[in-house]
């Protein structure tokens, strides 16, 4: 049987796979019928050899691997739960190795409708792309693509994650965490930053980014040039930092934020 051979050649190359990469698959070897892939997914099963993850959504269990126990990696199935999927957010964060903490929920960024899900120990969420980024068409503004165990993975550069987990902070986690994992990053290049502030067009978004910026002045090298558009875009009345998070704050004025105690005495700081 030279089927279950054509799929060894496919499962050496996916660790995680969608139906419609297997058909592209076998269509381009001559054996794009359903039936034929149907029949192959119900014998690699039997075979221990893959693993349903969600509808339409297979991982592959290396081989001598225990189906029942074998961890697949969240990052893959996060960036195949739909066609344009882009990890994003805290989990951005995480891959770029710059989060403070680990977490097992994941967030990816897409224009399709997706409904949470969890798998093995990891829970899945979709966020909805920005919709000012969306109405100009720049979905994919500041996105990585790159391989990872043979699945193409979208993730979201440092620069725009940057901006992202300050425009949703409820999808990164505490202002200990976003700050901390924040000043890990030892460089950004302040233009894409600035660019992609002004196509959010959020005043409350861009005083958060010129606050912080401003705040790492020295280290993160920035100047004037990088501070002024963001000044033009703060908003004209005083914003609160966090919506939900009004005791305890101080005016800056520079910003007209209402920024949170925590984050100007990085209070934190004291309990390791």
């Amino acid at each position: 049987m030279d089927q279950p051979m054509k799929l060894n050649e496919f499962l050496s190359q996916h660790a995680v796979f969608t139906v419609d990469e297997l058909d592209r698959f076998l269509s381009a070897r001559g054996s794009g019928k359903p039936n034929t892939r149907k029949s192959l997914l119900t014998y690699y099963r039997k075979q221990g050899r893959i693993i349903p993850v969600r509808r339409g959504l297979y991982a592959t269990v290396p081989l001598g691997g225990n189906p029942a126990s074998s961890p697949v990696d969240p990052y893959l199935v996060a960036a195949r739960l739909t066609a344009d999927a882009v990890l994003a957010y805290h989990t951005a964060l995480e891959f770029h190795g710059k989060a403070y903490s680990v977490y097992t929920r994941l967030y990816y960024v897409s224009t399709s409708k997706s409904l949470p899900f969890k798998f093995q120990a990891h829970e899945f969420m979709r966020a909805p792309v920005p919709h000012p980024i969306r109405l100009k068409g720049k979905e994919m503004f500041g996105v990585t693509s790159l391989k990872r165990s043979g699945v193409e993975l979208r993730v979201t550069n440092l620069e725009r994650t940057f901006v992202d987990v300050l425009d949703r902070p409820d999808l990164t986690g505490s202002l200990e965490e976003i700050w901390r994992s924040l000043e890990s990053v030892e460089f950004f290049n302040l233009d894409q930053v600035i660019e992609y502030v002004l196509l959010l067009e959020n005043a409350t978004t861009a005083a958060k980014v010129g606050f912080f910026l401003q705040q790492h002045k020295k280290t993160l090298m920035v100047e004037d040039v990088h501070l002024n558009p963001l000044k033009k875009m703060r908003p004209r009345q005083p914003h609160y930092f966090i919506r939900s998070k009004r005791k305890g704050c101080q005016w800056v004025k520079d910003w007209n934020l209402l920024v949170p105690a925590e984050i100007l005495n990085k209070s934190w700081g004291e309990v390791l």
